[in-house]
């Protein structure tokens, strides 16, 4: 079996193992739906099960996943290399991950504990704990924000990682769940929906829908190998005022601009 069948089947056997209660949403109910054009395209390691991405002050960065495989890093955005990178035990599975200040924050799925690591140097500075599972993780300038699969996104306490409230995700009445990856945008909060090509527009003050982001087709069918896995990876840049997104063993990461339909 090559490396990357190997590397499917273990993608395979998690999705199986513990999300296969979970089924993808029904299409938009009432927000607006928009499509989106392409920028730019840049490299991205084919190999990397992305869980979370983070774009601050020229610098990207990106959490992956898989047992024995997790890891946060600090990626050439023009060329997709590995700058530096510091992995996770065998046990973690890693998810989302967040920048505030010189904090990067990163989750792990089942075992209920994230990990602070200093932004300079990469190293391990302190953990924090957590009674769900962990997905997507962003910040608001004031909260960390979290979802853990449900409908549920939860602002947490920075320095003491308490709820200080929850909201829940709908669209016209019906609850949103399968909220995975997460980025704030320009007042917003984007979710990845696990298993879809689709991004929610969330309100975070009442957990509204404004609109989805429709990205199918993002990756063009000539460009597959067979062996990418999902959309997920959200990332923005402030300054530049740029929005970017992959998938889960894509081997390009995309600078698109969000579109009418």
């Amino acid at each position: 079996m090559t490396h990357r069948l190997f590397l499917r089947a273990l993608v395979l056997l998690a999705a199986v193992s513990c999300r296969s209660e979970v089924h993808p949403p029904p299409p938009p109910a009432n927000a607006p739906v928009e499509g989106f054009e392409i920028v730019r395209s840049w490299p991205h390691d084919p190999f990397a099960f992305t869980q979370g991405l983070v774009f601050r002050q020229g610098k990207l960065y990106e959490g992956t996943g898989l047992q024995g495989r997790s890891s946060l890093r600090e990626v050439e955005l023009e060329t997709g290399v590995v700058l530096r990178q510091s992995r996770l035990e065998r046990q973690y599975f890693g998810e989302g991950i967040a920048i505030r200040g010189n904090r990067l924050y990163q989750l792990t799925w089942r075992s209920q504990e994230g990990f602070i690591y200093d932004a300079t140097t990469f190293e391990r500075v302190g953990h924090f704990t957590y009674p769900t599972e962990g997905w997507g993780l962003t910040e608001d300038g004031e909260s960390l924000i979290m979802s853990d699969g449900s409908s549920t996104l939860r602002f947490l306490d920075p320095d003491t990682f308490a709820v200080r409230r929850t909201v829940k995700v709908q669209d016209a009445g019906r609850e949103i769940s399968q909220l995975n990856e997460l980025e704030y945008v320009r007042g917003e909060v984007y979710a990845n929906v696990w298993m879809t090509d689709l991004i929610a527009r969330i309100d975070p003050a009442t957990g509204r829908v404004k609109g989805w982001i429709n990205l199918a087709g993002l990756l063009p069918r000539a460009e597959r190998t067979g062996d990418e896995d999902v959309l997920n990876g959200i990332a923005y840049d402030a300054a530049g005022d740029r929005l970017f997104v992959t998938g889960k063993f894509w081997s390009k990461l995309f600078q698109i601009r969000v579109v009418p339909r």
